[in-house]
């Protein structure tokens, strides 16, 4: 059976305060929903994004091939996420380009309609969360069966039961971490640096200029990518393979331009189907975010203190060769979860593909997540 997607925006006239002081107002928020609320209004699971993904989580729109969702393989009809059981919806984050209000869209504050471009406030993972807070409560949801997420997307997940504990039954986090370790921002930062360089950002201000910062935008997406993939997975699939085009070649006839390894064409394609796609002024927003999540800072950086709010059973999982979100990272989380005598499953996946691996369709973590969600519908028939 296809899931067929339909997309839906919500406006919000009240303006929504923000972490950093400022306030957001005449937003927007972009989403999905898949599936039937029921009748009490307790089978509803929130699927929080990563960097670069969307509120389509699921499903595909009608009459256009290759549009799945971001995570498909994770949600739909007998799935893991099963929406013949769940009411599962997708949001899309304040500041991105898809949608939900963001640098690109008009700022009602400006005299002249223009668009905010890097007037755009800052915002957090707080931030995002008491959004989506918000668009729940226009859906008529007080509970949330299960709040999901993926790395950034894990990150709401965990911050949705420190901000609303009382809304929260489970929290799904996946290859994800409590904050940042300094090398992760710092590869953000050289992203970032890419792209306000560039001669055609502008200050943040391109789309006055009618240009577009792709050079920064390709060579971001060209380190976050490498990022994403183990050495291992990158050894087996690209190894020092040479393009076609260059194979029995002198290697010294060409220049320090030329594409001659297969792993830098695909870093290239990588890099230039992303440019035409997203926003600059986005993925500067985003980025930050990610950098300054980090809920144990007010605690003087105890996690068991600032974990210490949340009432919700977890599960959380990671994946052996994910050296953006290590293993390590998740146990950080597991302990300072059980300190607190919380209903908390773990899985270790052995798994080759990186920080990836939470999007791809290992048999054991899509097995360790549908699991979990059948003990949730179960538990949820037991007291409907």
């Amino acid at each position: 059976m296809t899931l067929i997607a339909t997309p839906q925006s919500q406006h919000f006239s009240e303006a929504l305060p923000l972490q950093s002081g400022a306030a957001l107002r005449d937003y927007a928020l972009s989403f999905e929903t898949y599936g039937t609320l029921n009748a009490e209004r307790s089978n509803a699971v929130l699927i929080c994004h990563a960097l670069n993904a969307s509120h389509h989580v699921a499903g595909v729109y009608a009459g256009q091939d290759k549009s799945e969702g971001w995570w498909d393989n994770m949600i739909g009809p007998g799935k893991p996420v099963d929406t013949n059981r769940f009411f599962v919806i997708g949001v899309n984050n304040l500041g991105s380009c898809f949608g939900s209000t963001g640098p690109m869209h008009p700022n009602p504050d400006a005299a002249d309609g223009r668009v905010y471009g890097a007037d755009f406030p800052v915002v957090t993972v707080e931030d995002w969360v008491n959004a989506q807070a918000r668009l729940l409560d226009t859906l008529g949801i007080q509970t949330l069966a299960a709040v999901m997420g993926g790395s950034l997307g894990g990150m709401q997940a965990l911050s949705w039961t420190l901000q609303y504990p009382d809304r929260v039954r489970h929290a799904v986090v996946v290859a994800s971490a409590p904050n940042l370790t300094a090398e992760n921002i710092a590869f953000n930062e050289v992203a970032r640096r890419a792209i306000v360089t560039d001669p055609d950002f502008h200050g943040g201000h391109y789309y006055a200029h009618g240009t577009v910062p792709k050079r920064g935008l390709r060579i971001a997406r060209m380190i976050g990518h490498i990022t994403y993939l183990s050495d291992d997975v990158m050894n087996e699939k690209f190894g020092r393979q040479l393009k076609d085009a260059v194979l029995g070649k002198d290697p010294y006839h060409y220049t320090t331009q030329d594409v001659e390894f297969q792993i830098e064409s695909y870093l290239r394609y990588q890099g230039d189907k992303f440019a035409e796609y997203f926003d600059a002024n986005t993925y500067l927003l985003i980025t930050r975010a990610l950098d300054y999540f980090d809920p144990a800072l007010a605690f003087g950086g105890d996690l068991s203190q600032a974990l210490a709010r949340a009432r919700c059973k977890f599960l959380l999982v990671s994946f052996s060769t994910d050296w953006r979100f290590s293993p390590k990272r998740s146990r950080e989380m597991v302990k300072a979860l059980l300190d607190n005598r919380r209903d908390v499953s773990y899985a270790e996946i052995d798994a080759p593909h990186g920080h990836d691996a939470f999007l791809l369709d290992d048999p054991r973590y899509m097995g360790v997540v549908s699991s979990y969600f059948d003990s949730i519908s179960r538990s949820l028939e037991a007291t409907a």
